[in-house]
């Protein structure tokens, strides 16, 4: 087996601040509805309006309808919305890579994780590599989760995670405020947690010489998504995170903003907005957090634990590698295991592109 190693040590050598980066621009969109069913448009978008605090994040746990998402989606979705925008425009969707905000989030915070791995498929297909999740990877990391013992005293995995969907429902309308009535906006409380609906932005952006589109899940807009297409969208990110009462707490709350800032940056939302909870999961406070500010507000502030420039420019080098590695047919795993230093990339599959690419995109791309 060939295999190709870019080690991320030593992170010094991507000190500095050179690398070009293209504003996340949204070109199209999707959502999944409360069934998790696919459906082209915004029909899914939710809007901000801040939740009644004290929040008790714990109200209707026993109701909660949980995405299932053990199923292999692949890039099917963002496949079916690519080529609709293609017929729509008559322009083939060109970039570099393609994939899905998670996928890159993994790859912008390795150089400040060394503690989670992650494993990927890819393919390149008419001058673009193609990226996704390893799913059979993804549920064996779950089910360790799952697995896991949850302290004496301290709530389970399941809940906390149940805590920062509660946190949306009752953060989001289904309209904007000023069309929103007053029983509504109170009646968040009583809503069920339904985590199968989602909005689906497609952004068209760019990391040093790499073209990049990605699809990614937004929480939120602050008001209203504009009429014209060039201006940029006010998103918001919704976030929960335990009260900080000491410089552990801190710590641990430096390491969680480095994934918030690279999902936000990555997608172009440019505020976060976090619910800090206490143990018993009683949201007490609310903080907005500008993303563009958060690497110096760690740099300035904070215990130094990560910093972005090193990320942004990690992440073009990479992808920069990645490209020139990824240069022939078949389909290839992008791997890097916990506690590890290196990301590996080896092909698994000499021809075909191992479902990556669906059918009717292919189809669809051979007539273009």
């Amino acid at each position: 087996m060939n295999r190709s190693v870019f080690d991320i040590q030593p992170i010094g050598r991507f000190y500095g601040s050179n690398t070009a980066i293209r504003r996340p621009k949204e070109i199209t969109c999707f959502s999944y509805d409360d069934q998790h069913s696919f459906r082209l448009g915004d029909s899914s978008l939710r809007f901000y309006y801040p939740p009644h605090l004290p929040a008790d994040l714990n109200c209707g746990f026993d109701t909660f309808q949980k995405l299932d998402d053990s199923a292999d989606e692949h890039l099917d979705a963002l496949l079916a919305t690519i080529m609709v925008l293609e017929k729509e425009t008559g322009k083939k969707c060109e970039a570099d890579i393609i994939t899905w905000r998670g996928m890159m989030t993994k790859i912008m915070t390795a150089p400040f994780d060394n503690l989670n791995g992650f494993e990927m498929n890819a393919t390149r297909f008419q001058m673009s590599s193609f990226v996704e999740e390893y799913n059979h990877y993804k549920n064996q990391q779950k089910q360790r989760q799952q697995n896991q013992r949850t302290s004496p005293g301290m709530p389970s995995q399941e809940l906390m995670a149940y805590w920062g969907y509660k946190f949306e429902t009752l953060s989001l309308l289904d309209q904007p405020w000023d069309s929103t009535t007053r029983e509504e906006i109170e009646s968040r409380e009583q809503l069920v947690v339904n985590n199968n609906a989602q909005y689906c932005s497609v952004v068209r952006t760019g990391i040093g010489k790499a073209r990049l589109v990605i699809g990614g899940e937004v929480d939120a807009v602050w008001d209203c998504k504009p009429d014209r297409k060039d201006d940029p969208i006010y998103w918001v990110e919704l976030k929960t995170s335990a009260e900080i009462k000491n410089d552990r707490d801190m710590l641990k709350y430096e390491r969680k903003l480095l994934k918030f800032w690279a999902q936000s940056f990555l997608l172009g939302v440019p505020k976060i907005i976090v619910g800090f909870r206490d143990q018993c999961g009683i949201v007490h406070r609310l903080e907005e957090l500008e993303t563009a500010s958060i690497p110096n507000k760690v740099k300035k502030a904070g215990r130094g634990t990560w910093d972005g420039n090193i990320c942004i420019n990690f992440t073009s080098a990479f992808l920069e590698w990645l490209k020139s590695t990824i240069n022939e047919e078949g389909t290839w795993r992008i791997r890097k295991r916990e506690k590890s230093s290196i990301i590996e990339v080896f092909r698994i599959e000499e021809n075909g592109t191992g479902d990556i690419i669906s059918p009717s995109f292919s189809a669809w791309r051979s007539t273009t």
